[in-house]
């Protein structure tokens, strides 16, 4: 393939074709991704303290639309999101009429169908799955999470000389090797403005903007809650960070070298939210709250679930020391706490979401 391109192809283009390359891509390949068994854990697989408190968030956005109200899942991994949401929407009176999940992997629709019919049979009719935005504009909320890691990065150097973009050549022993190409157009453009010394290496993610766009133009009004790991540009710039956020995942152990394991492991960079809020602008979104996994949550009604944890005479029982673990790596810094953020767009909606309400970060992005 790399030969039929003239020898050499962007990084961007490697890391598509490495998650999602059909039958053979990390997200299209049929092994299990997701908890204890699989590369890495996301924040609903520990449980369901992260969706009982998104679901109390999303409860409130419904509230303030006057008219019934959807929600658009992006990339919804195993399901467990979705099942922990629907649970939580029931209690709170506040279900959606609809529940798209936009998921381009088969095998992953497969699995969120198994785990779906076995745990909520009777809201299955809610559930409808796409391969693109729908057809209608929706109202209600958007969600992804631990979307945006996955989207396919530009890698670049800086040098004397100039930015070099990271290409990949196939050796005589069909093994991937670095190229480096002077970078042209609206990528040089955007990563000058960036203003990095030499010696500089990092990424950008060139289809924020457009994914942000579609996104919006999908949107008739609500809000759109994206949660993931990463920094405001002068964080995800730092002097100090001088070789980028690229990381790859493989059975819990995490590394640097994309070029291996290809297909058979997740690859990753931080998100740059700077970039999100200026394309959610750009796209006549409002940018309505930003904060960190562990202030949301907080604002969102962690402390009320922790006053009605399960006791067994006072004393504290095995499901709520499971519990206490959950929350101490949803909100500790030294976890996911500090390192993981949300950020909110709206269109169409001015109240105060109450997820922001402990502290707000948008004075940093």
């Amino acid at each position: 393939m790399i030969a039929a391109k003239g020898g050499a192809i962007p990084f961007s283009e490697f890391m598509n074709l490495a998650l999602y390359a059909p039958a053979m891509g990390y997200y299209a390949a049929g092994q299990r991704r997701f908890g204890a068994e699989g590369d890495f854990v996301t924040a609903p697989e520990l449980g369901d303290v992260f969706g009982q408190c998104l679901a109390r968030q999303v409860a409130k956005v419904f509230e303030e639309i006057d008219s019934p109200c959807d929600i658009l899942e992006f990339g919804a991994g195993s399901g467990r999101l979705a099942v922990t949401l629907i649970n939580e929407l029931e209690g709170l009176a506040a279900l959606p009429e609809h529940y798209f999940i936009l998921e381009t992997s088969a095998d992953l629709q497969q699995h969120q169908r198994q785990m779906l019919t076995e745990q909520l049979p009777q809201h299955m009719a809610r559930f409808v799955w796409l391969d693109s935005m729908p057809a209608q504009a929706i109202t209600g909320v958007v969600l992804a999470n631990e979307v945006l890691d996955a989207m396919p990065v530009e890698m670049f150097a800086v040098d004397e000389e100039g930015i070099a973009q990271q290409y990949l050549v196939e050796s005589v022993d069909e093994s991937f090797q670095w190229n480096y190409r002077p970078a042209e157009g609206q990528l040089a453009e955007q990563i000058g403005k960036l203003e990095l010394p030499a010696g500089y290496s990092s990424e950008l993610n060139p289809a924020i903007k457009g994914w942000v766009e579609m996104i919006a133009q999908g949107l008739n009004q609500g809000v759109v809650l994206l949660i993931d790991y990463g920094f405001p540009r002068h964080e995800y710039y730092h002097p100090q960070r001088t070789g980028g956020t690229l990381m790859c995942h493989y059975r819990h152990h995490s590394h640097c070298n994309p070029l291996t394991l290809v297909g058979i492991q997740d690859i990753t960079a931080h998100v740059d939210f700077t970039a999100v809020a200026e394309a959610a602008i750009a796209s006549a979104l409002d940018v309505l709250g930003y904060t960190t996994q562990a202030n949301f949550l907080l604002g969102s009604g962690l402390a009320d679930l922790l006053a009605h944890a399960d006791t067994d005479d006072g004393k504290i029982t095995k499901q709520q020391l499971v519990k206490n673990h959950e929350i101490q790596l949803l909100t500790s810094p030294a976890e996911m706490g500090e390192l993981f953020k949300i950020i909110a767009l709206g269109k169409g909606i001015e109240c105060e979401l109450h997820g922001f309400a402990f502290r707000d970060m948008r004075g940093k992005l």
